[in-house]
């Protein structure tokens, strides 16, 4: 029987580059599955031209909304600068902004007293996400209240939860 060469070479322990090996590709297929997720949702909220009965709405290029309108459309998740859709002046010295985001999300921004006035939103100034626009082309929002407002290029009409409604002609732009 022959002697046993010891020429071979020692191992070194496997176990701590599997460990780190194993956490670097979790990390990176978390990170992958989260940006999927991402592009998943910006999808699904992308306005599609389905069976519904409201119109198609078409991205517009026009001026940008004032500035506490981006401000208030950043804090309730507006993707990208704001672009005014309709501007209306009511005699009440109402101004009201229609806004859309990149993604075609419509937003309403009201402000009493004109654009020069004190601005504090919620007590001035009301900022509403989820703006719809109807088959006449009014664009109507929803306040946490209850109180839908619709506004055109003829009139502001607010109706209130308890069902009074209150009427502003618009004067200008």
């Amino acid at each position: 029987m022959a002697p046993l060469d010891d020429h071979s070479q020692q191992r070194r322990p496997l176990f701590f580059p599997v460990v780190i090996a194993t956490v670097l590709l979790t990390i990176i297929g978390m990170i992958g599955g989260y940006l999927l997720g991402e592009e998943r949702n910006r999808k699904s909220a992308t306005p599609s031209s389905s069976s519904s009965s409201e119109p198609a709405l078409d991205l517009v290029d026009g001026p940008a909304c004032p500035e506490q309108t981006q401000k208030a459309g950043a804090i309730q998740g507006a993707s990208g600068e704001l672009i005014q859709v309709l501007r209306v002046r009511t005699a009440r010295k109402t101004v009201v902004w229609i806004c859309q985001d990149r993604l075609g999300a419509l937003y309403y921004h009201a402000n009493k007293g004109g654009t020069g006035a004190e601005w504090v939103e919620n007590k001035t100034a009301l900022f509403l996400a989820g703006v719809r626009q109807d088959s006449n082309g009014a664009y109507e929002a929803t306040a946490v209240d209850g109180a839908v407002f619709s506004v055109d290029r003829e009139r502001l009409r607010i109706t209130h939860a308890d069902g009074r409604q209150e009427t502003q002609k618009v004067v200008g732009e």
